[in-house]
C-alpha cells in the first residue's frame, strides 16, 4: 500500500500498482471501492451470481481511498460499475457526471453505474458515470420488512443515528422521508462530523436545529424524552479507545437501556457482523 495526500484533506490510502486487482482475464469487471474491506461479503455475493449465470465477470476489492487512482481505473471499457463504501461515499460525489434524486438529496453515493450517451453534433458516444444511493431504500426496507407494525413503531417518534459519514446522511434521509421521524438524535465521536451532517442535511431541506440534535453527553441521553423508535448505527464495530469514543458508546448504551423499546439497524459489519451492542440488546430483550 502507498499513500497520497489529498489536497485540503486527510492522507488518502492508495494501492501500489503491483498490488492492484487484475481484470485482464475478465469480460467485465466492477469494484468494491473503500477502505478496510476484509469483512465485506459484497464480492462473494456478486461473484456467486455471475458464476451461476455463466458470466466471466467479477466485482474486485479495491481497498483504497485514493479518488484519482479510482477514477483512472474506471476508464477501462470493461468496467461496469462499483459499490462505494466508507470513506468514499461523499468524496466521490463531485467527480460524477450525473446522480439520482436520492443521491443528490443525501449528498452521498454508494453505487456507480455507466451509461452510454450520444455525443453532441453526431460525435461518438461517450461514457457517463452516474451515482446512486441505494442505502436509503435499504434502511427503510430493513426496518419495514422486519417489524410487525412499523408505522406504529416508527411514525411520529424520534430516531437516532450513530455516525457522521455518508451512511449517516442516508439514514437521516430515510428516517425523515419515509419513517416520519419527529426528531433525529446524532451520536458520534467527532463533533465536527456531526456539524457537517447537520449543515448538509439542513442545506438540502431536511435539517434544522429543532430536527437534528447532537446528543453529546450521557446526561442528555438520560432525559425522559430521548426515546427513539428507530436507531441506525453507521460506524465500525471497534472497541472505544479515545475519550470521545468512550463517551459516544456510553451515550448509545444509555439510550438502549431505557424501558421503551424500538428497533436498531447496524449498517456497518466491519470487522464483524456481530456487534458489541448485541450482548446489551440480548440482555435487554
Amino acid at each position: 500500500m502507498t499513500t497520497t495526500a489529498a489536497k485540503g484533506g486527510p492522507e488518502a490510502v492508495a494501492v501500489a500498482p503491483a498490488a492492484l486487482p487484475q481484470a485482464s482475464h475478465l469480460d467485465r469487471h466492477g469494484y468494491l471501492f473503500g477502505h478496510k474491506l476484509e469483512a465485506s461479503l459484497s464480492p462473494l455475493f456478486h461473484n456467486t451470481i455471475y458464476r451461476e449465470l455463466g458470466l466471466k465477470w467479477e466485482q474486485l476489492r479495491l481497498d483504497s481511498s485514493d479518488i484519482p487512482q479510482f477514477l483512472s481505473l474506471i476508464q477501462d471499457p470493461k468496467f461496469y460499475g462499483a459499490s462505494v463504501t466508507m470513506p468514499n461515499k461523499v468524496a466521490i460525489m463531485e467527480h460524477l457526471d450525473e446522480v439520482t434524486e436520492e443521491c443528490r438529496e443525501v449528498g452521498a453515493c454508494n453505487t456507480i453505474f455507466v451509461r452510454e450517451r450520444d455525443g453532441d453534433d453526431g460525435s461518438p458516444q461517450r461514457r457517463i458515470y452516474c451515482g446512486a444511493n441505494t442505502d436509503v431504500v435499504g434502511v427503510r426496507e430493513a426496518f419495514y420488512q422486519n417489524v410487525a407494525d412499523p408505522d406504529a413503531v416508527f411514525h411520529d417518534k424520534p430516531a437516532m443515528v450513530i455516525g457522521g459519514g455518508g451512511a449517516a446522511r442516508s439514514a437521516v434521509y430515510a428516517l425523515w422521508k419515509w419513517m416520519r421521524a419527529t426528531k433525529i438524535y446524532l451520536v458520534n465521536r467527532d463533533a465536527a462530523e456531526v456539524r457537517a451532517v447537520m449543515a448538509d442535511c439542513t442545506a438540502r431541506g431536511y435539517g434544522g436545529d429543532a430536527f437534528l440534535v447532537h446528543l453529546e453527553t450521557v446526561e442528555q441521553a438520560a432525559q425522559a424524552d430521548v426515546l427513539p423508535g428507530a436507531i441506525v448505527a453507521c460506524v465500525p464495530d471497534l472497541p472505544p479507545n479515545t475519550d470521545e469514543e468512550k463517551t459516544a458508546r456510553a451515550v448509545v448504551e444509555t439510550v438502549l437501556k431505557k424501558d421503551r423499546k424500538g428497533c436498531m439497524l447496524e449498517m456497518c459489519y466491519n470487522p464483524s457482523p456481530w456487534s458489541q451492542y448485541t450482548p446489551v440488546l440480548s440482555w435487554l430483550s
